[in-house]
């Protein structure tokens, strides 16, 4: 096995593990902000303003420029107009650092500018949605060859009603279905307030 493949391998176990008894539906949603990057511009994001405009997806992920990450990151871009025109937006969450982020949220290979992403170094805002935390492991390197150096959460995606109620809470899927999942969630949503058809 070359080092590459062992250290993909050492990735994708550190990743997995029993998954947490994360928040939910119907729970509800705990209200953060953080330092945020979008296209590679420092922001503060915070919940709470995001949901006085519509549904917000929130999602988890293990780490930016990872295989999983990178997908999951290009299938929210490129399916984000239809996110917005059901009137919901999109917020992406890990344990990496603010400067990575501003790379990887500009990035025209996966986040393409469309959305924020949250640097929750210290792993807070994952414990308050009850999710699991595994550390990283000593070598652990992403796509762009760099340590990644931190712990990962897990994959899962809360939509987020707005009343601040969790209408779905989504684990267990692979990074498309994840991302296709949570869309099916905000189409019903938007139906049901009568903004427009599910797709």
């Amino acid at each position: 096995m070359t080092r590459k493949r062992r250290i993909a391998l050492l990735l994708a176990l550190a990743m997995a593990g029993g998954a947490a008894a994360a928040l939910p539906e119907h729970a509800q949603a705990p209200v953060f902000e953080g330092p945020a990057a979008k296209d590679g511009r420092q922001i503060a994001f915070h919940l709470g303003d995001a949901l006085e405009r519509g549904a917000v997806v929130v999602y988890f992920y293990p780490a930016a420029y990872t295989s999983g990450c990178n997908i999951q990151a290009r299938a929210f871009s490129r399916d984000y107009g239809k996110f917005a025109e059901a009137g919901a937006s999109v917020v992406g969450v890990s344990l990496d650092g603010i400067e990575r982020l501003q790379r990887f949220s500009a990035d025209p290979d996966y986040c393409g500018g469309r959305f924020p992403v949250v640097s929750d170094a210290d792993g807070r805002i994952a414990a308050r949605y009850e999710l699991r935390v595994s550390a990283g492991g000593a070598g652990l390197r992403n796509t762009q060859g760099e340590e990644i150096g931190h712990g990962f959460a897990e994959r899962t995606t809360f939509v987020v009603a707005p009343d601040g109620r969790i209408a779905a809470t989504i684990s267990g899927l692979g990074p498309e279905q994840n991302v296709a999942r949570a869309l099916q969630v905000v189409q019903a949503l938007a139906a049901q307030a009568g903004h427009a058809p599910p797709r």
